[in-house]
């Protein structure tokens, strides 16, 4: 049965930052609001989360998972950056955008796309998201909360807990998320191609 944590959405309490962190430590797999909608959350390395995360969303071999970074330092690490491309990421987080780019050896290699070798990288504007990014002290391997037979991402907690109950171990609920999944934009061409459009504005990258 899931834990329900009732953090406040502007002050997040870290108590209970600190106890969610603790379950993605102890290899559990939390559903967490975001800027841009719920998503599932894992600790980076957890091969087993991300085997859950597959299971729950129906996802098959070509799903671009997603790092969720603290700061652009972070985000920095993990993929590779030209300057053109550097400017246009930078100016655009943090925010509700998803970039798609060519992973370092940083980013272990079971999440990677299997054949472009890139992976999904985003800064949340989020001060929830943001907390746990910062007590966790690393990136955090997240996939919007879209169920297989749902036209759009789960966004109230409580839903969220009834019908994710077994399937996840804490449910957040700071009653302050988007509705809609990021804007997600490719640069693994180098040069942007915007690939689904949501919640971030994708007039800058057309």
């Amino acid at each position: 049965m899931a834990r329900f944590y009732d953090i406040h959405p502007v002050d997040p309490q870290p108590r209970l930052v600190s106890q969610v962190v603790d379950v993605l430590r102890s290899g559990g797999l939390i559903a967490t609001p975001t800027d841009a909608c719920y998503a599932l959350g894992a600790q980076l390395g957890n091969a087993e989360a991300k085997q859950r995360i597959i299971d729950i969303r129906g996802l098959d071999d070509k799903h671009h998972f997603t790092l969720l970074c603290h700061d652009f330092a972070q985000l920095g690490q993990l993929v590779q950056l030209d300057n053109a491309v550097f400017r246009a990421v930078k100016a655009a987080t943090p925010g509700p955008y998803t970039f798609i780019l060519a992973a370092t050896p940083e980013v272990p290699r079971k999440l990677l796309h299997p054949k472009k070798k890139t992976v999904g990288v985003r800064i949340p504007d989020h001060r929830i998201t943001q907390a746990l990014l910062t007590e966790l002290g690393e990136p955090m391997l997240s996939s919007t909360l879209l169920l297989p037979d749902d036209d759009e991402p789960l966004v109230q907690g409580w839903e969220i807990k009834e019908r994710l109950d077994h399937l996840v171990e804490g449910v957040l609920d700071g009653d302050m998320t988007g509705c809609d999944p990021t804007t997600v934009v490719d640069f693994s061409q180098g040069y942007p191609e915007v690939v689904r459009v949501g919640s971030g504005d994708p007039a800058p990258f057309r």
